[in-house]
Parts: C-alpha cells; structure tokens; sequence
C-alpha cells in the first residue's frame, strides 16, 4: 500500500505528465546532497523543485535550504501536499498561459 506521501507525489507526477513537464525524482540514497526536493524539472526554460508532503508533514531545515538555493538561483518551488495539490496546475496554467493538452497533441 502506498504512504500517504507517496500518493501525493503520484498526483504531482500526474500533474507534470499532463502537461508534458519534463521532471525527475533525483535517487539521494546516501550519495546525493541531503534535503533535495524530490521532484525537480524544467518547462519551456522554467527549473522548478517540488517537495512532496502528507497532512500537516513540514520540510526540514536541510529542505528548507536546498528551496531557498534554487529560489535564489532563480527557480521555482513548491512544497505540495493533499490540500494544495492544485497550487502547481494554477503555475502551469497562469506563467505558461496554456491548458492541459488533450491526447494526441
């Protein structure tokens, strides 16, 4: 069964698939920076990062620095959770003045 983190960065994933967001979820697992976000892309020349949340989880300090560099550096974040899915389809929506593209487009 799926955590309830893990549901949130499937709809997040679903989110991106939609509009054709090229994105990835970087594998950390001892080898990597901690307190990387983890979703991270790029659309039409826009670098984002998500950090994925269930109920009323927060980001860490470690997550909270790595946000603020790429805010700094110019990219967009997020933190996501259940209650505000729907903050990254407005991004989408309002920065690239664009709706999700139907199939076969």
């Amino acid at each position: 069964m799926s955590t309830p983190e893990a549901k949130v960065k499937q709809r997040v994933k679903k989110i991106l698939e939609e509009y054709g967001v090229y994105s990835f979820m970087p594998a950390t697992g001892g080898y990597g920076r901690s307190g990387i976000p983890d979703i991270v892309g790029c659309y039409r020349g826009y670098f984002f990062a998500v950090e994925c949340k269930a109920g009323r989880g927060t980001t860490t300090a470690l997550q909270d620095r790595e946000l603020r560099r790429i805010r700094e550096a110019g990219g967009s974040t997020f933190t996501i959770n259940e209650n505000n899915i729907e903050e990254l389809s407005v991004w989408l929506r309002d920065n690239f003045a664009m709706t999700v593209p139907k199939k076969g487009e």
